[in-house]
């Protein structure tokens, strides 16, 4: 039985950081590679993709349209070794009825676990502090709002993200979860140990405000002016999702006056400006989209992806399938 032709395309250093020598053998075991195992989108040296059934994707990999779909007419699955699929996938790869499937289940897993550190560092005001190193003068007796107990978390957005953080929020007991997504199910939520409430009345509950909502049209700005009054005093603001989520002007002119805190691992743009006022400020932490597979959790990517590879290979239905409705709500 002939075995499937598979490759890689992919940007170089992303998989020089994917696939160490370990998965490149795996890779090697489970599927025929025609020639490199690495490909290149270029027409005049992509000859290998024209009997090609699976590509394996990761950052960056090109869009999948119709004219790269042409060059690679016997292709029936892209594995996408890393989060969302949004900016490769097109309506072509549904019509020819293209298997896809992604590793974001696998990526959530360093995001909840960051933005759990940035819960509570930001409930003990850690990250101010140190921006404002200690000169000997704090009073850490007059400090009422510090802390980890007493305290509620606004989750926004139910994502593979925002669960994983409500269900590792659990051994935290003096932290108190509510959940705001117009998708998400009740039950659901409260299996998972929060309750689902509508963002209105999340934010002004909100000690600290988490987003995980995917960046979509209806989410742009999503929390603007309007709702960062709604938070109260001493509020934290974590941004681990996307920076268009966010009106980085209004943010601006909340975190000016000290009412509430901000830490953002992501931005719009990104990175911002060298002189943005945002980075000046004290009580605002910047951080380079850190929370996201990076450095040996990549590799988690990489095993994700070639254990779809197997379940292909194998005839088994896909472990982690993406769906066109799926990716119309999701990031």
């Amino acid at each position: 039985m002939a075995r499937i032709r598979a490759q890689a395309m992919m940007a170089a250093d992303a998989f020089a950081l994917l696939f160490d020598d370990t998965r490149r053998t795996r890779f090697a075991q489970l599927a025929e590679v025609t020639g490199p195992m690495l490909v290149s989108d270029d027409p005049a040296v992509a000859g290998a993709l024209a009997e090609t059934e699976v590509l394996i994707t990761s950052w960056g990999a090109p869009r999948l349209d119709a004219a790269r779909l042409e060059r690679m007419p016997r292709l029936r699955a892209v594995l996408h070794a890393a989060g969302s699929v949004r900016d490769i996938v097109t309506e072509e790869v549904w019509a020819r009825g293209i298997r896809v499937t992604s590793a974001a289940d696998v990526n959530a897993v360093p995001v909840a676990e960051f933005t759990i550190a940035a819960i509570l560092f930001s409930g003990k005001r850690a990250l101010t502090h140190i921006r404002a190193p200690y000169d000997g003068t704090w009073d850490a007796w007059s400090q009422r709002s510090i802390g980890n107990v007493d305290r509620t978390v606004g989750i926004v957005g139910f994502s593979r993200i925002g669960r994983r953080v409500v269900e590792l929020l659990r051994p935290f007991d003096g932290l108190r979860a509510v959940v705001a997504d117009p998708f998400a199910d009740p039950e659901a939520v409260a299996a998972a140990g929060a309750t689902l409430i509508p963002l209105d009345e999340v934010l002004p509950q909100a000690d600290i405000l988490s987003l995980h909502a995917p960046s979509l049209p209806s989410t742009r700005h999503m929390i603007s002016a309007r709702e960062l009054a709604m938070l109260p005093d001493g509020a934290t603001l974590i941004n681990t999702a996307r920076g268009a989520l966010v009106d980085h002007e209004a943010l601006l002119m909340e975190c000016r006056t000290g009412r509430i805190d901000a830490l953002l691992d992501v931005t719009e743009p990104e990175p911002l400006p060298a002189d943005a006022q945002l980075r000046r400020l004290p009580n605002v932490a910047i951080t380079p989209h850190l929370a996201g597979s990076l450095g040996t959790e990549a590799r988690r990517l990489a095993d994700a992806a070639l254990d779809e590879l197997a379940a292909y290979a194998s005839g088994k239905a896909p472990l982690h399938p993406v769906t066109k409705a799926e990716l119309e709500i999701s990031a």
